[in-house]
């Protein structure tokens, strides 16, 4: 499989051009607060519910959260056993494209690291890997190719990556007022879709609601979209293509409206430590789009994995490895 972008030394440089919307941070700000006033209107507030699972060393719950338009959204919380009045860190995960949260007790490296572990369903996913997913996403769009990409792509209020982030956003809400957490010791991690939301979730967190401790991205999708889309040979990105094949005067409508949910318009925002993967034989996530993103982050706690020779399975457990010492550091 050979080297799928740009050599090494061009993206460790690499900081194109990305369109930021004029109204960026009003756009990010009105959603937030539309979203926590609905769920303050509703009267909806996170639940938890032991999970039935035959995992008897750690405890694992299950999570209800309001979400966007306080939508209920749910969730996995693991926790080493006996540890119910330790105030412990968090590691807050979102998921890649397709994926659901699973069964309870199928992702324990977290937890059986010290951690609070939190993993994300995403809404409307769960049915393209893994064991399933149990959040539906109840908004409509219009016309759009498979999958989420182009989902409302014509609008930034309409588009399914709103929502998504947005209840990325409240699960930090959510996961501040559980019991037995160190509210002010909170990461983001995620693979590939589940790394951009981390870095969307990063930088809104810290902008809407308060510091985290560091944020954990792997082989991070939906970064430098209009590039991505440009140079990917698999993977979602192909959708946008297809998409402008039918919409062909559409291209200027779906780059603005993507410049909303774009890494490197995110990633500008964070100041936490940050710790990235990038494989350079990727062919789902061209390794310039995570560059783009990484580049684009202004604090100088930050450091970037390359795995040369991986593609988009990127580092697997040798890098969660590298990712707990960088965390057991910083939290």
């Amino acid at each position: 499989m050979p080297m799928t972008d740009l050599p090494l030394d061009q993206l460790r440089a690499y900081t194109p051009e990305v369109r930021r919307p004029a109204d960026f941070d009003a756009f990010w700000a009105d959603t937030i607060a539309a979203s926590r006033q609905a769920a303050a209107d509703a009267g909806a507030t996170p639940t938890l519910a032991p999970a039935s699972t035959p995992v008897s060393a750690l405890v694992v719950e299950d999570l209800t959260f309001p979400g966007f338009a306080a939508d209920p959204v749910r969730a996995w919380v693991s926790r080493p056993a006996g540890s119910a009045d330790a105030d412990l860190p968090v590691v807050v995960e979102y998921l890649g494209y397709g994926g659901g949260r699973g069964l309870p007790g199928e992702r324990v490296s977290w937890a059986l690291a010290g951690y609070v572990h939190v993993v994300m369903d995403t809404r409307g996913q769960g049915s393209g890997w893994g064991s399933g997913g149990d959040t539906p996403d109840p908004h409509g769009s219009v016309p759009h190719q498979s999958g989420w990409m182009t989902n409302g792509i014509t609008s930034p209020a309409d588009h399914y990556y709103r929502r998504v982030f947005t209840d990325a956003v409240r699960l930090v809400d959510a996961v501040r007022t559980l019991p037995g957490v160190d509210a002010s010791r909170i990461a983001l991690t995620g693979g590939s879709q589940g790394g951009g939301i981390a870095i969307a979730a990063a930088a809104l967190v810290e902008a809407y609601t308060g510091p985290i401790v560091a944020v954990l991205p792997e082989v991070a999708f939906l970064c430098d979209w209009e590039h991505g889309t440009d140079v990917a040979v698999g993977g979602p990105y192909l959708e946008i293509a297809q998409y402008l094949s039918v919409h062909r005067d559409l291209a200027d409508t779906v780059w603005e409206t993507a410049a909303y949910f774009d890494g490197v318009n995110h990633a500008a925002g964070i100041s936490a430590p940050a710790l990235f993967s990038v494989a350079l034989m990727d062919e789902v996530v061209p390794p310039r789009t995570t560059f783009a993103a990484y580049n684009a982050i202004g604090s100088e706690d930050k450091a970037i994995e390359v795995y040369p020779y991986n593609g988009h399975e990127g580092g697997g457990f040798r890098h969660w490895e590298r990712q707990a010492a960088f965390l057991a550091s910083r939290a």
